[in-house]
């Protein structure tokens, strides 16, 4: 995209934060929805509860990238907090869906968050975007948060759902949790480890989502991960080999039962998604595998 006026929400998060600076370094305007009255010229005021957006704020945008959602693993699922993650997906996407399609002259496209969680447990199965959704909690979330973008849609919108995977990175995420207890020689496997873990080091997710910006056939599920997806042994053995420590420690499945709840079973679930649809349009990856994502997170 030429230099644009582009719109921001969850712009905190290690995703947004680093996504704005990219945008802000190549010279384009970048407004970042924030959840108070806005303080500054780059600010615009939303709420996702109140299903409110200060729509003024939003003209002139020629994208909007919608990042914005309570933490999947911040806290144990009560049923409380799985109301809480699925109603700030679905209720901030429809506020945000609707101000889009409200203005007279609607942004080229919306850049929707999403996640692999879509797949559900896939075992040892390759999957793409055209895959069906999975079972279980977090497949219903995602299906109601991609369903969510429909006034966009209707609006004649270029709509894109970012279905997003393990995002490695030091600042933060689950890898941000990882490595800490690896370099003090703390890490292992989690269950037995043959569970496939769909990574992509953060500087190639920031790179994505500009190419998503930039690639007007792009509409629809894309897979934000790495090509080749590894499992959780393999990413133990390589965050020993990079972090030069020992990674002699395992955690049982039933040990992380009691310590998760229900959340234990996405940890020990297997997801082997593949990026389909970034790929077929010429995205290239700096960081393709574990060991050099590890390293580019370290720098």
């Amino acid at each position: 995209m030429p230099h644009s006026r582009i719109a921001v929400t969850g712009s905190t998060g290690l995703i947004g934060a680093a996504l704005v600076r990219s945008l802000r370094t190549d010279g384009h305007e970048v407004v970042r929805l924030v959840r108070h009255p806005a303080r500054s010229g780059d600010e615009v005021e939303w709420d996702p509860k109140r299903s409110y957006v200060d729509v003024a704020g939003l003209v002139g945008c020629d994208a909007v990238v919608h990042l914005a959602g309570a933490g999947v693993g911040d806290h144990r699922w009560t049923e409380a907090y799985k109301r809480e993650i699925r109603d700030s997906r679905v209720l901030g996407t429809v506020a945000i869906a609707e101000a889009v399609a409200s203005l007279d002259t609607p942004p080229k496209v919306l850049l929707a968050g999403s996640a692999i969680g879509f797949y559900g447990d896939t075992g040892d199965r390759a999957v793409d975007e055209s895959a069906p959704p999975g079972d279980g909690f977090l497949p219903s979330v995602c299906v109601e948060w991609e369903e969510a973008t429909a006034a966009a849609q209707e609006a004649g919108v270029r709509t894109v759902h970012a279905r997003t995977g393990l995002v490695v990175a030091r600042e933060g995420g689950a890898w941000g949790r990882l490595f800490p207890l690896f370099r003090a020689g703390l890490g292992g496997r989690l269950g037995d480890g043959r569970q496939y873990w769909s990574f992509i080091a953060l500087h190639d997710h920031i790179a994505a989502l500009r190419h998503i910006l930039d690639t007007p056939e792009l509409s629809g599920a894309v897979n934000l991960t790495g090509p080749d997806p590894v499992t959780n042994g393999e990413v133990t053995a390589a965050m020993g080999r990079v972090l030069r420590r020992p990674t002699l420690f395992t955690a049982p499945a039933p040990a992380l039962r009691i310590a998760l709840g229900e959340f234990a079973g996405d940890v020990l679930g297997s997801q082997r998604v593949l990026p389909g649809r970034l790929l077929d349009t010429g995205f290239s990856f700096a960081f393709p595998g574990i060991d050099a994502a590890i390293r580019a997170a370290l720098r």
